[in-house]
């Protein structure tokens, strides 16, 4: 595979001066067909600043008027909302591969419509063979834990039905990575240790990721997470990268990821703990965040989004 995708090395020169953005995050919708009551998109001034689903959506000549403003791209990443609920997700993502060459295409997804996010992203690995591209499905608890914290009764086998169906495709696809992502929150981080380990015994799932539920919230007590239960977890996927425990990426670099993975998290748990930023702010300068409406904010970890327009001009996103 390493002779197919496009080069992740290509950009080193663009990390280390701070040129310009490579990270795009694109919310392409706020519709979702979950009520989880840690979502930041519950609140009418959240990221996007429009309340309700029926807040405009950039139709794809927008998205495909932005993605050639941009260059090319290390790191895509799909969000929302659910991001399969987008009919032209599709075209979106071709139209980005096109004209962005992404060496990674990442879609974050609850897992709830297991054949249609089975046939779109067969339909992306065929369109888009020199990306790499990862699937992450939502699991934050085991059964009916899950379907509460999701706000749907039956989830959790949605879910693994979603799992099942994509894991069929990894043989055939070379460049496709099936992940699981989990929000840590105040309601599962007594339970997290659970779900890690039946994270592990899924087949074909080569990174687990753990966020810290984050944004403006209807309910700030869910950001009540312990600092213990976070370093606690931290603790448990560092030792499983370098015990050779957790299944690792198939792609060029795979290491390399695995390392920013670690230092990621010890950051995250530094600040945590401190309430405050320990890096340098680099949002607007490697990584910047696109909405559903179109309007674009640097990303920054600790300050918040900053809007910086929209973004259906070729000059509003460069």
């Amino acid at each position: 595979m390493s002779g197919r995708v496009h080069s992740p090395w290509r950009f080193a020169g663009d990390v280390l001066w701070k040129r310009r953005p490579i990270h795009l995050t694109f919310f392409v919708t706020r519709r979702c067909n979950a009520r989880c009551p840690f979502c930041f998109y519950l609140r009418g001034d959240g990221l996007g600043g429009r309340a309700g689903p029926a807040a405009p959506e950039l139709t794809l000549e927008e998205s495909e008027q932005v993605a050639r403003s941009l260059g090319s791209l290390l790191w895509l990443a799909f969000s929302g909302g659910e991001v399969f609920l987008r009919p032209d997700l599709v075209e979106i993502t071709e139209a980005f591969y096109r004209h962005c060459r992404p060496s990674f295409l990442l879609y974050s997804t609850n897992g709830f419509l297991p054949e249609r996010i089975r046939e779109v992203t067969e339909e992306i690995l065929r369109r888009c063979p020199r990306s790499v591209v990862t699937v992450k499905l939502s699991l934050d608890g085991l059964g009916a834990d899950h379907d509460q914290l999701r706000g749907v009764p039956g989830g959790f086998q949605k879910v693994l039905e979603t799992h099942r169906l994509l894991s069929e495709l990894l043989e055939a696809h070379p460049n496709f990575e099936l992940g699981v992502n989990t929000v840590l929150c105040a309601a599962n981080q007594d339970r997290i240790e659970e779900v890690l380990d039946f994270v592990a015994g899924l087949e074909g799932v080569r990174t687990h990721t753990v966020s810290l539920v984050r944004g403006d919230l209807v309910e700030e007590s869910w950001k009540e997470v312990d600092p213990q239960s976070y370093a606690w977890v931290a603790a448990r996927l560092e030792r499983d990268l370098k015990e050779g425990l957790a299944r690792r990426y198939r792609f060029p670099g795979a290491r390399l990821k695995a390392a920013q993975d670690i230092l990621q998290r010890r950051l995250i748990l530094r600040t945590l703990r401190t309430g405050r930023r320990v890096l340098p702010c680099y949002a607007g300068r490697l990584n910047l965040v696109l909405t559903e409406t179109g309007d674009v904010y640097p990303r920054g970890a600790s300050s918040g989004p900053s809007p910086r327009g929209r973004a259906t001009a070729p000059t509003s996103a460069t």
